[in-house]
């Protein structure tokens, strides 16, 4: 058991966890008992309390068990963006007992395809922005039942505040089989089926980003949901009357975890958007006087990048926490510097549920995914030989733990090849490079396919990332390989300038050279209005890096085969 940590560990946290053993669906209906009358979601304006949330829940988890035919263990589809009918299919699927297979936004056909025909699931939930989208897959294809939403129908109250266009739009007509409005779902009135699932039945099956071949559904139980959700309670304590901003996709499992199911089992308020909209988040957290945001790094360095995010009153702010890439030290200076608050980091999977490593508050470090979480076993091991590495030394982060998934559905090869035993223990291969320092903090590198290799010399592209946000005039950026005469490959730099004048490409390469050792300076730098991002906000580097094996001509990135250093 690696215990190094254990020295960092918060003072008076346990090592080790007793969840609580009620399912997701009971604890919608428990903080519904203890608070009805108090608002569950603001959404643009519009309250919504925890008795009309539980309502919802039981109509269209009775309509999907009645008229779809969904019982236990069966797959559905919830595609959908952030909305309040999106917090209802989720926690409705779960109590007609089924399991949610919660849908990327941006998928297309032949993606959503390949998922309703991998998990064999014959009913949806959806916004009506995805008809579109879902249209092939009906009218005698593989999804008979469709229950359909229009976000708006949310909004009671006039609202100032800017709307998405999909929250805008106004009610589609539907004309296809099995299309039923989420009104007609929610006139029904049939009996919810009785509660057939414990702990380690099958809850939600989310899918990969699918960066190397098709996506793969990581199947999680139960156990595996509750113990992160309620474990982030446990080391970051709130309470039911902490109001959080829910900007992260809840399709994703750390929005999922610390945006929805975390919130909804402790009763606290969720103050709701579809899309980011920076100036919308700013006077969200003003007007509902927010507490806690937990976000990924590009909304921070997008909020702060606004010049009127000082005239808004973000006092109210107690927590600011995220992960799925390192925050710049220069972004977290102008965090604290508007805030008083010091972003605290955490690491974590979709196989794992979130978390399998976090910050300890007071004693958090920058650019570090923090030590092991509760009960979790992490190591660093050499990713060709699996021989375990000591302090500094990069290789492959491994983790053993209550939160890890129980493989890849349809995926036993896939699945095989990410788990070995040691010690009387199942260790998950995470992909993810990293090493831990003498008092047992983890520092994410870079994922083991994304090193460049420039002659010989390993670069890692978030390290060059993390040191050019500290350029003046550097928004953001993102660097990939590309190909090289007499190096095989070299570094990239694809730059959105902030607002002003913009740098030259050889200013911003001097810049780097007094920073950096040479071989890590990009010998390309490109400028963009912006990077593309997953609905994660995620950075998408292998799109830009895609495009640029394409424009060059070169196959993808290889990965390391030598052991990292």
């Amino acid at each position: 058991m690696f215990d190094r940590h254990f020295g960092a560990w918060p003072k008076g946290l346990p090592h080790s966890l007793t969840p609580p053993a009620t399912t997701l669906s009971e604890n919608l209906a428990v903080s519904a008992r203890r608070f009805p009358d108090k608002v569950a979601i603001h959404y643009y304006g519009t309250p919504i309390t925890w008795a009309e949330l539980d309502r919802a829940t039981d109509r269209l988890a009775g309509w999907l068990h009645a008229v779809a035919g969904v019982g236990k263990g069966d797959r559905v589809l919830l595609f959908m963006q952030n909305s309040p009918q999106f917090v209802v299919g989720y926690y409705a699927i779960l109590r007609a007992n089924a399991v949610v297979v919660p849908v990327n936004t941006m998928s297309k056909i032949e993606e959503l395809r390949h998922i309703t025909e991998d998990t064999g699931a014959s009913a949806a939930v959806i916004g009506q922005e995805m008809l579109d989208v879902v249209a092939p897959l009906t009218g005698g294809g593989p999804l008979a039942h469709i229950a359909v939403a229009c976000y708006g129908d949310c909004i009671r109250a006039t609202t100032d505040l800017d709307l998405p266009d999909a929250v805008a739009a106004p009610r589609r007509a539907l004309d296809g089989a099995g299309l039923v409005t989420w009104e007609s779902v929610m006139a029904s009135d049939h009996p919810v089926p009785p509660l057939a699932v414990g702990l380690d039945d099958w809850c939600v099956l989310p899918f990969s980003s699918g960066t190397t071949g098709r996506p793969k559904g990581c199947l999680h139980s139960y156990r595996t949901v509750g113990f992160t959700m309620y474990g982030t309670l446990v080391w970051s304590p709130s309470g039911p009357e902490s109001v959080s901003l829910v900007s992260l996709p809840l399709f994703h499992v750390t929005g999922m975890q610390n945006s929805m199911n975390m919130l909804i089992y402790q009763g606290s308020t969720m103050v709701m958007t579809t899309r980011w909209n920076r100036r919308t988040a700013a006077e969200l957290i003003a007007r509902h006087r927010v507490t806690h945001w937990r976000c990924i790094t590009t909304m921070c360095v997008d909020l702060l990048s606004d010049p009127e995010v000082g005239t808004f009153d973000l006092s109210s702010l107690m927590a600011v926490s995220g992960g799925g890439a390192q925050m710049p030290a220069a972004i977290a200076d102008r965090l604290h510097g508007l805030t008083g608050i010091e972003y605290l980091e955490g690491y974590g999977l979709t196989e794992t549920m979130a978390p399998t490593h976090i910050n300890p508050i007071g004693r958090s470090k920058r650019q570090c995914g923090g030590i092991p979480f509760f009960d979790t076993d992490a190591r660093v091991v050499d990713p060709e030989t699996l021989q375990e590495l000591g302090p500094t030394e990069v290789g492959e982060i491994v983790v053993s733990g209550p939160q890890v998934f129980l493989g890849y559905w349809n995926r036993p090869d896939d699945t095989a090849a990410v788990f070995f035993e040691r010690d009387g223990k199942r260790f998950f291969r995470t992909g993810d490079l990293g090493y831990y320092d003498d008092e047992g903090y983890f520092f994410l590198v870079d994922r083991l396919k994304r090193m460049i290799n420039a002659a010989g010399f390993k670069v890692w592209p978030a390290e060059v990332e993390a040191m050019m946000y500290e350029h003046p005039q550097i928004q953001e950026v993102c660097i990939i390989a590309t190909p090289d005469p007499r190096r095989g490959e070299t570094v990239k730099a694809v730059v959105v300038p902030r607002a002003g004048p913009a740098p030259t490409a050889e200013a911003v390469q001097d810049w780097c050279r007094e920073r950096m050792a040479t071989y890590k300076v990009p010998a390309v730098v490109e400028f963009a209005e912006t990077l593309p991002k997953s609905p994660t906000g995620k950075v998408q580097w292998r799109v830009l890096q895609d495009q640029e094996n394409q424009a060059r001509g070169t196959a993808t990135a290889p990965a390391p085969t030598t052991r990292a250093s």
